[in-house]
């Protein structure tokens, strides 16, 4: 299959790179705002290029994968809708909420499949953790930890269009909860600070925040994040029932170190990005987009999971701005 791609910066290209290796792919088409990057990545890479997104829906395409900047998801999903090429998206589906209201309108209105990127759905230790809740074996789940912790902060630059911490970074955190568990998120408390660069107060974001979640059959959620983490890049979670409990991203890559005698776990070297830590699942989920361009696979992660998670996060927002616990009924559906 032709799969045609716009926006090539770090994520993009190593999408690009990721697709191109795919079995069922035959071509990849990379385009760019800045049209000169799109052509050396494609020279690079031996892809195809196109000079705007208007020739690359025009080429002939199989599937259309969105990697641009946030700002443009909205009209890029609307552009892939309108000429019928199924399409896939990193997420967020839009900067806001309402903006990502009217995207979900626009596709439950379409036949086309829009399959939104939240990775770790993909990820076989989420995967495994789901089975695990799903089959009962973990009894009752009274309480789950969840931590994205970035080794090393953005530049300043990306914090003023990030949607801040919650929406940029923790949303993932709020997206697999609800695919591990099968529950919604009924209410939020939310706090975060300043700690780092001061760029990031400046913009109104924080650099460390925290969650409590409460799901609507009663289960508590912590979630943590902060982007200043210098032992690696860290993305755990653990699920505790009342029959047992399990850990996923707990391996011997985890950036922690033990200050127990005698004790050497773990004895790998961290992951440096979020890539590293999560490679074998972009595969996944690029390769899960090509059997919903096939028609042989129901769209993995909708738009309207997207949104479901942008309003964890928008609950979160104002949680932290207010001080108070936020009902996720205030918050639009």
């Amino acid at each position: 299959m032709r799969i045609g791609l716009v926006g090539v910066g770090r994520i993009g290209a190593f999408h690009a790179a990721t697709l191109k290796n795919l079995p069922a792919v035959k071509q990849v088409v990379v385009t760019d705002v800045d049209a000169s990057r799109a052509e050396l990545v494609a020279k690079d890479l031996g892809l195809e290029f196109a000079a705007d997104v208007d020739q690359l829906l025009r080429s002939d395409l199989d599937g259309f994968v969105i990697t641009a900047a946030t700002s443009a998801h909205a009209d890029l999903i609307a552009a892939g809708v309108a000429a019928g090429v199924p399409t896939f998206c990193e997420k967020p589906v839009a900067p806001d909420l309402a903006d990502t209201q009217r995207v979900v309108s626009l596709v439950e209105a379409s036949d086309v499949p829009v399959h939104i990127g939240f990775q770790r759905r993909f990820d076989v230790g989420y995967r495994a953790a789901r089975e695990q809740v799903r089959s009962g074996a973990l009894g009752f789940i009274h309480h789950i930890r969840a931590n994205t912790n970035d080794a090393f902060p953005p530049p300043a630059g990306y914090i003023p269009t990030s949607g801040g911490f919650f929406r940029d970074c923790t949303v993932h955190d709020f997206d697999i909860i609800r695919f591990v568990t099968g529950r919604e998120v009924v209410s939020v408390y939310a706090t975060g600070a300043n700690r780092g660069e001061s760029f990031f107060g400046e913009y109104g974001d924080v650099d460390a925040a925290a969650a409590l979640l409460t799901l609507d059959d009663n289960t508590f959620v912590s979630v943590s994040g902060t982007r200043y983490n210098a032992a690696g890049h860290d993305v755990r979670m653990e699920v505790l029932g009342s029959l047992g409990s399990v850990a996923i991203g707990l391996d011997e890559h985890t950036a922690l170190t033990s200050v127990e005698p005698g004790v050497t776990f773990p004895g790998g070297d961290p992951h440096a990005t979020f890539m590293d830590r999560f490679q074998p699942a972009y595969v996944a989920e690029l390769t899960a987009f090509t059997e919903v361009v096939a028609g042989t696979r129901e769209v993995p992660c909708t738009v309207r999971d997207a949104l479901q998670a942008f309003r964890i996060a928008d609950a979160c927002e104002l949680s932290r701005h207010e001080n108070r616990v936020v009902s996720l009924e205030e918050i639009g559906r």
